[in-house]
């Protein structure tokens, strides 16, 4: 007797059609440059294996699942939100500590719209559904994230002064500030990276997981030191949507390995120079935890980023 599929196997399993299809992927003409795109950045890829079809996420998500998942956890963030409008807690920050957050938190959307767009871009050329769906729940939490953000930022500029909420603030910053620059250079060349591989392997593998410390971990300790608990609250629950990430990645990686442990060589290549650049845009933010009331070492927070990075590689077998 057959066993009957789960829910996640028939929404996912064979699902994605033009995946080594011949004689293009796409039933218009070999030559369109969306068949050519595919078959060079997806089929021509270097991270390949036989049997993509029998990876598996961790979290076994399907969209039902993800959706009511989230539903829940945005339920907690509006009660969060209601709770410190009401005891107006961003009113009484520190102006020294604000300062910071003008220069270091407001300008975090256009770093995280980057992170957003690139999930899709792994997404849409994923060769199974099984990692499309991972991708794209993944670019999800990046616009949840992105969205609770520009909140906050808004709910902070009431409080602080209109500019906080003005683009040109956030824009200024992230286009001329020196301490913004290594990121900003990583990340449009990571917009600027065609090969799905290579794509997974520098988003998920090295800049995400660096950046997703760097607010999740250092950011949220700095809003903790300087009293502001909504924010460390805010990024203690986009700490989850990362842990969930990083399963899958790390499973991914892993997987891949064991069905062609040659990869690790392709693997290291693209992930130890975006790692060393992931680590440089840390640093580089790094100086600004030093200016709030209550500071961070610079030191600690560029070492934290780092031993998340090697302990990715360990959990991926790529030390």
């Amino acid at each position: 007797m057959k066993r009957k599929p789960s829910e996640y196997e028939v929404v996912n399993a064979q699902f994605l059609h033009s995946f080594r299809r011949e004689p293009a992927p796409f039933e218009i003409s070999p030559d369109a440059p969306v068949n050519q795109w595919y078959r060079r950045y997806r089929e021509g890829s270097p991270f390949q294996v036989e049997d993509w079809e029998s990876f598996r996420d961790p979290h076994r998500l399907t969209y039902r699942q993800y959706v009511l998942q989230q539903h829940g956890r945005e339920t907690y963030v509006d009660a969060l939100i209601d709770e410190h409008e009401s005891a107006a807690s961003i009113e009484n920050l520190q102006p020294e500590y604000v300062q910071v957050l003008r220069k270091l938190a407001v300008p975090m959307r256009f770093p995280l719209h980057v992170l957003q767009m690139v999930s899709m871009y792994v997404s849409q050329m994923a060769p199974t559904a099984y990692i499309v769906n991972c991708a794209a729940f993944q670019a999800g939490d990046e616009l949840r994230r992105i969205q609770w953000l520009a909140y906050w930022v808004k709910s902070l500029s009431l409080a602080h002064g209109d500019h906080l909420a003005a683009t040109a603030t956030a824009r200024d910053t992230w286009e001329k500030d020196p301490a913004w620059q290594p990121l900003r250079r990583a990340l449009e060349h990571l917009l600027a990276v065609r090969d799905w591989g290579e794509a997974f392997a520098a988003l998920n593998l090295a800049l995400k997981p660096a950046l997703d410390t760097l607010l999740n971990g250092s950011l949220a300790l700095l809003a903790k030191q300087n009293g502001d608990a909504l924010l460390a609250s805010l990024l203690k629950e986009f700490g989850q949507d990362s842990r969930r990430s990083r399963d899958w990645s790390t499973a991914l990686t892993l997987y891949a390995l064991e069905q062609r442990p040659e990869l690790r060589g392709s693997l290291s290549a693209w992930t130890s120079p975006w790692q060393r650049t992931a680590t440089d845009a840390v640093s580089s933010l790094s100086g600004l935890f030093t200016e709030a009331p209550s500071p961070l070492e610079a030191d600690d927070v560029a070492d934290h980023a780092a031993a998340q990075l090697n302990t990715i590689n360990q959990d991926c077998g790529l030390s």
